[in-house]
């Protein structure tokens, strides 16, 4: 943008050359006439005198109107109908660029402006549905707690009467499937009345991919750190903050394919919302950091423009999530599996744990070709 001309200087130029313009065409009509004044009558003359000023006042307003449509009307028309756009319902209006500085540049604050209003938006409603779904979780998962003890009661004497084993087994593996149903309600509804405490990012990633490594639950895929050198501390819950990578990597190690990638990542990064470069890995090429796609990233208002914090990351060699889904990929019970493999309550965990922590979270396509789930806390102040 800084090397697009400045509209006070295009509008100088402009009128300088207009100025000089009309100051020959003078000159040229006074000359004329003084040279045709002999040969010419009085009335001829004057009419002579009266067209050219005519064609010269005709001829100005003409690059006049044409100069101010060019560099001013047709950029704020523009601008115009973005915000009307906008204003009307159209989340995807954006003010298009401009070809002078001053109007370039206010194309891009309304955008920034817009992507501001939206996320904020966005994330009152996001903040106001998850606090619905949680009373209606807290509610719903008491309600089938109880019920859910007793049956199990009753299995258990009639297992002690001698029912089939077979259907005992089978009965009790749908009633704890239920009970992980009705306890992931309960972590979702559950708020976190303890105070956000400094955490150092590094040792909770490496302490969330140990646990799954011991477990064998990344056996089947190429699972990988990638932690960055000075990490800050973050405010946050230590415990909730493990379970949430926990989550995403056994999400990325179910997405990716047999001996796929899957890859647990931290950085120090500067957080910038809206449509940037990604961050660059320590194995990335050269050539990639121009070769990966922009973000879009979300924001919340307490979060600055180039506030230091942690970038964390879970990437994975999967099929990676389609766009139309990214808007409600964190929404509770959404999922994309099939019935009997998940409640979608999974990633609405995640989501609920970095908001109550004060960050955000969003998803990206992977250099690895699936989907990345990235994390942004900021750093504790000093």
């Amino acid at each position: 943008m800084s090397q697009k001309p400045s509209l006070r200087a295009e509008l100088l130029f402009n009128l300088a050359f207009l100025a000089g313009a009309a100051l020959l065409l003078g000159v040229g009509t006074i000359i004329t006439i003084g040279a045709l004044t002999p040969t010419l009558t009085p009335t001829a003359g004057s009419l002579l005198l009266l067209g050219i000023v005519v064609l010269d006042l005709t001829i100005f307003i003409l690059f006049g109107r044409y100069l101010v449509t060019r560099l001013v009307l047709h950029p704020v028309s523009r601008l115009v109908e973005a915000a009307d756009a906008v204003a009307a319902g159209d989340a995807t209006a954006r003010a298009p660029d401009a070809e002078t500085r001053e109007l370039a540049t206010l194309a891009e604050r309304l955008n920034r402006m817009t992507d501001s209003l939206l996320d904020a938006q966005g994330q009152l409603v996001r903040s106001e549905k998850m606090a619905s779904v949680g009373r209606l979780a807290a509610g719903v998962a008491h309600e089938i707690g109880n019920p859910l003890g007793a049956v199990g009661t009753y299995l258990e004497v009639l297992e002690r009467r001698g029912a089939d084993p077979e259907i005992g087994a089978g009965m009790r593996r749908e009633l704890e499937r239920i009970d992980r149903i009705v306890r992931s309600l309960l972590d979702f509804a559950r708020p976190r009345e303890e105070a956000l405490q400094p955490v150092d990012p590094r040792f909770v990633a490496q302490a969330a991919f140990d646990l799954l490594q011991a477990q064998g639950a990344l056996r089947r895929v190429r699972a990988s750190l990638d932690l960055g050198d000075g990490l800050p501390a973050i405010s946050g819950h230590a415990h909730a903050l493990e379970q949430a990578l926990v989550n995403l990597l056994l999400n990325a190690a179910d997405a990716a394919p047999a001996d796929g990638v899957v890859v647990l990542g931290a950085r120090a990064w500067a957080y910038e919302p809206g449509h940037r470069l990604p961050p660059r890995r320590r194995d990335d090429p050269p050539q990639l950091l121009f070769a990966r796609p922009f973000e879009r990233r979300p924001t919340r208002p307490e979060l600055d423009a180039g506030q230091p914090g942690v970038l964390l990351f879970v990437a994975d060699s999967g099929s990676g999530v389609p766009p139309e889904h990214e808007a409600r990929i964190f929404d509770p019970f959404f999922t994309t599996k099939e019935p009997g493999r998940g409640t979608g309550l999974g990633l609405a965990i995640v989501a609920r744990t970095v908001e109550d922590m004060g960050g955000v979270v969003w998803v990206d396509p992977a250099r690895e070709g699936g989907a990345a789930f990235k994390m942004f806390f900021p750093a504790v102040s000093a």
